[in-house]
Parts: C-alpha cells; structure tokens; sequence
C-alpha cells in the first residue's frame, strides 16, 4: 500500500520514484483510472481540500505529485515551504480522497508524468489547457486532462500574507 511506515512519520509515508511507478502500474493493471495532480501543498486550506476532492472524482485513485523542499524555494523563493515535505506528504496521505504521494525534485512534475503515465492529470482552473505540463504525453497515451476551479480567496501565499499583517499589528 502506499501509506507506508517509517520511523519519521509513524503513519504515512510518500512512494519514491520506483514505488510510484509499480504502485500505478498494480493499479491499472486492476482496470482503474489513475488520476494524477501536482502541486507544493505547503499550508493546506479548504481550496486544497475541494480540489483534491473533485480530482478524486474523476476516477479510482489519485495519486499526487509534491514539490521537494527544494523545489518550492526555487518556485516560491526562501522563505518556504513553511512545512517541510515529508509533513506535506504527511499531512496529504491523511486525506480521504489522496491515495498515494511521491516527492519529485524537479522545477516541473514533467519527468515524473513521463514515468507514471495517469490515465486523468488534473490541475487548477488558472492553467490554460495548453500550457498543462504533461498534457501532451498524457494524451498521447490515451489519456486525458482537465482543470477543476479553485475556490475564491483560498491560498497558501493569502493564508501567509494574512498572518503576517496580523502579527504586525
């Protein structure tokens, strides 16, 4: 199963690159629908929750790609992520709808969509289509892919800014 144990985290755990692959693998070759997202996920909202939620729907298990410690600073700049990535992964591996995550290390979950292949990769409403990273190999495959709407006025980077000017009050 993917919600391995490990001496840091007594109850989840994240798949490496090789657990990923075999775990999606073992699933289509069960006959369901891989569902695959990306994202930092570095403090969790309701925004975060819906959309993994409405991924979810949109088959038999999701599997989430997760920005690496590194790969959030270079994204959001130094100061995050504010949590580290085994307790993203940690806390993502706690939701209902999220069934597997793997950390990858790239600026972009490209080389890792290459590998695990999904049959649905999913992003927020805000990416265009045609500039999805993925969307071509995934349809090449027989795939598709779609976007789901965030929630209004829900973000890690407002969640943050509201802190901030709350404590300097």
């Amino acid at each position: 199963m993917s919600r391995n144990q490990t001496d840091d985290t007594p109850d989840f755990a994240p798949l490496n690159l090789s657990e990923a692959i075999a775990f999606v693998k073992d699933r289509k070759n069960m006959g369901k629908t891989v569902v695959f997202t990306n994202g930092c996920f570095d403090i969790l909202h309701a925004g975060h929750v819906r959309y993994l939620n409405e991924a979810k729907k949109l088959g038999d298990v999701l599997i989430i790609g997760l920005n690496s410690d590194a790969s959030v600073k270079r994204l959001k700049g130094t100061q995050r992520p504010i949590h580290s990535e085994i307790d993203r992964a940690f806390v993502l591996l706690g939701l209902k709808a999220v069934d597997a995550v793997t950390i990858f290390e790239d600026d972009t979950p490209l080389a890792l969509i290459q590998k695990l292949l999904p049959d649905v990769l999913v992003k927020g409403g805000d990416w265009d289509l045609e500039k999805i990273v993925g969307r071509d190999i995934v349809e090449k495959h027989g795939g598709r892919v779609q976007t789901i709407s965030f929630l209004e006025g829900r973000s890690t980077t407002g969640t943050i800014e509201k802190i901030l000017k709350t404590t300097k009050s």
